[in-house]
């Protein structure tokens, strides 16, 4: 950078000569920092700033000196020469921070790099107390103060006792440069000092200030520790009365409270009075340590007592004759107090809604019913000490009735592959119950249940003749009660339905079909359903068999008769088994075509006839009334070799010759299934179908048959 005067000169031929002078450039500005850039808190410290300037000449140039601390002005003056000082008398930690000068010569700035200046050490905190004498339980509000440093700031109170660590608190103050403590004064707290210190965040490092002065607080008490006392004081039994005193001496009646507790339980408490007083009949229950509590606004002081009771007797004993017993049997219930006679017994019955007192007395007899099952007890009592023995079980059992065995869908039979659940049941008798599932001999099952049982069975065989059976038995003498054996019918689904025709393919309009459907397995009787599929899948036929097959008779068949037909094959398995499709075509008769063909010839022929009539006529009419006659008898001759000719001229079928026909027998070998499981048997079932054979050569033999059954020979 660089600033110049121009001056103009005359010259001999006079023109001008520019010179240039007054013209100066910034090479550096920097700050340095008396006596260094880490000040102690307390000392002077001068902060510099310096412009080294290179000028043309020698010339005097007005600095503008602006110091800045933290981007924030601090100083600024105005000088002739290349510094200025900005000088702090007595440095403080507030004074810690980045420095930056900037100098401004006409229209030319210069700026120095910042430089970090610490200040080393803080002030000396003050620390104030609100009061100089408490009384335990009171709080005193502390006050720490620093005065000549800024916020952030962290202040640190201490709490100091004779002969003890001094416990600290650390309050953050991010905005001002004071903190308030309240401070709890506790039982113990006869004579208290307090003081604090400052703490702040210089550079990632924490500085901590001098301890503040220290305050001294006078601790009174606003009550003594409480007395606690039994009397009898020693050798207390059970049936004694003793009693418990609980005292002490205040400073001030009003809010004072005495609390006397057991295992966190309070027993007695009294406000204002400073004495307790608490009785009760001793027992062993009562041993134990018992505390004395005296509060008084925050203020608590305990004091405990342990107390032992003695043994007046032990607990009584109940002894069962018998603790499992049938109805009707006898029980007798005793009790006893080892070594110990004189006493008031009773036995009581266990009861949700309440004890059931049954006999004062040591020895109670009864005959037991089912009703009579659950838990008793005994009582002794000696000096008004009530003591309570163990309960004891008592369970009294009915006989079990005998049980029934059940399939669990109702009637006896299982689908072969399908679990079989049986149910033993058995509905008197005391639970818990035992049962047993046997399949043959074999014990397949034990189950213990109240009333009922269930087992699965899911290994089903079809040749499995073994039955089942279950037994039932509780702790009743009498033993167990065996089930009736069950026997289980094993339904063999329906296997491969199929369906065939006689006759098969084609048949006649308005003659007779049979179709018959048969399965290779499966348990009769079974159901056959004949259908021909259409949109609604039309059921044609249907009948219970008790065989592996069934027939169906259709007398006449007509035109719209031509389709498909299947059958499905069921029984009680509940399987549904359809057969591969077959389809029947319903053509039209022998004798039928015949008709047609002879009415097709006699119309052909009467048209010729008529033709040739109409040809005589007219050449008639044109020879004249002498041809007419010869002309008629032509025509008659014509049409009478016409007529003798007709069956001799041309190809056409009138049907089969009813009188030559021929009929011929097909035999078919069906099967006949078993009455259980409808096993395939060879067997001979002769159907008998007549075929009628047409002398004409164009119609072919039809040979009845049964096509598309898997028995058809």
């Amino acid at each position: 950078m660089y600033f110049s005067w121009e001056r103009h000169l005359p010259t001999a031929s006079g023109s001008e000569l520019y010179t240039q002078d007054k013209v100066f450039t910034f090479n550096t500005v920097e700050i340095k920092v008396e006596p260094s850039f880490k000040v102690r808190n307390g000392a002077p410290m001068s902060i510099i700033c310096h412009a080294d300037i290179s000028k043309s000449a020698d010339f005097q140039l007005k600095y503008n000196f602006t110091i800045f601390k933290d981007r924030r002005l601090v100083f600024m003056t105005v000088s002739d020469t290349g510094d200025a000082r900005y000088e702090v008398p007595v440095a403080k930690s507030s004074d810690t921070g980045d420095y930056q000068c900037t100098v401004k010569a006409d229209k030319k700035t210069g700026s120095s790099d910042p430089v970090h200046v610490w200040v080393t050490g803080m002030t000396k905190p003050t620390l104030t107390a609100d009061k100089r004498d408490v009384l335990e339980g009171e709080v005193v509000k502390l006050r720490c103060e620093l005065p000549e440093e800024e916020p952030p700031l962290q202040f640190c109170f201490r709490k100091i006792k004779t002969n003890s660590t001094p416990r600290e608190t650390c309050v953050p103050e991010p905005y001002t440069n004071f903190s308030v403590l309240e401070v709890s004064v506790e039982e113990g707290d006869n004579i208290l000092q307090f003081d604090c210190f400052g703490r702040r965040n210089v550079k990632l490092e924490w500085e901590d200030s001098a301890h503040s002065n220290k305050t001294l607080v006078t601790v009174r008490e606003p009550f003594i520790k409480p007395t606690l006392t039994t009397v009898p004081s020693s050798n207390v039994t059970e049936g004694d009365q003793i009693q418990f005193e609980c005292s002490t001496v205040v400073v001030r009646m009003h809010d004072i409270e005495i609390i006397l507790q057991k295992n966190k339980s309070i027993l007695n408490s009294v406000q204002d009075k400073k004495l307790l007083r608490y009785s009760t009949v001793a027992t062993l229950e009562d041993s134990g340590e018992y505390l004395c509590k005296v509060e008084q606004g925050g203020a608590s002081k305990t004091t405990k007592l342990n107390v032992v009771v003695s043994e007046l007797f032990p607990k009584p004993t109940l002894v069962a004759s018998m603790t499992k017993l049938d109805k009707n049997k006898e029980l007798i219930l005793n009790c006893s107090i080892n070594g110990f006679q004189k006493a008031n017994f009773s036995i009581i019955r266990k009861n949700a809604n309440g004890d059931i007192p049954l006999k004062n007395s040591q020895t109670l007899k009864m005959r037991v019913n089912v009703n009579d099952t659950g838990s008793y007890t005994c009582k002794a009592e000696v000096k008004g000490i009530v003591k309570e023995s163990k309960p004891v079980r008592i369970n009294v059992y009915a006989p079990v009735s005998k049980p029934t065995l059940s399939v669990a869908g109702g009637l006896p039979e299982v689908v072969l592959g399908k679990p079989l659940q049986l149910i033993c049941h058995s509905v008197m008798g005391t639970p818990p119950k035992t049962f047993r599932f046997y399949k043959g001999d074999d014990v397949e099952k034990i189950v213990i249940n109240d009333t009922y049982a269930t087992f699965l069975d899911e290994n089903i065989r079809l040749n499995d003749q073994r039955g089942y059976r279950c037994d039932a038995r509780n702790n009743h003498s009498s033993g167990v009660k065996t089930s009736d054996i069950l026997n289980v019918t094993v339904v063999v689904p329906v296997r491969d339905a199929s369906l065939g025709s006689v006759p098969y393919g084609e048949v006649e309009d308005g003659s007779e079909i049979a179709f018959l459907c048969s399965v290779k397995e499966g348990s009769l009787p079974i159901l056959f359903r004949f259908f021909k599929k259409t949109d609604n899948e039309v059921l044609l036929f249907e009948k219970i068999e008790h065989r592996d097959r069934a027939m169906w008779h259709k007398e006449t068949m007509k035109r719209q008769d031509t389709g498909t037909y299947y059958c499905v094959a069921s029984n009680r398995a509940n399987v549904d088994v359809r057969s591969q499709p077959i389809t029947i075509s319903v053509i039209l008769a022998a004798w039928k075509k015949g008709v047609v063909a002879a009415l097709v010839l006699i119309t052909i022929a009467g048209a010729g006839a008529l033709a040739l009539w109409w040809f005589l006529r007219k050449k008639k009419k044109a020879k004249g009334p002498s041809m007419e006659m010869s002309g008629s008898a032509l025509a008659a001759n014509l049409t009478s070799e016409k007529l003798a000719r007709q069956p001799n001229d041309g190809d056409y079928y009138s049907g089969p010759d009813l009188e030559s026909a021929e009929v011929e027998y097909t035999e078919v070998e069906v099967s006949t299934l078993d009455p259980h499981r409808a096993p395939v048997q060879k067997g001979t079932e002769t159907v008998y179908s007549e075929i009628r054979k047409a002398n004409n050569d164009s119609m072919e033999n039809r040979h009845s048959r049964i096509s598309g059954h898997p028995d058809a020979t």
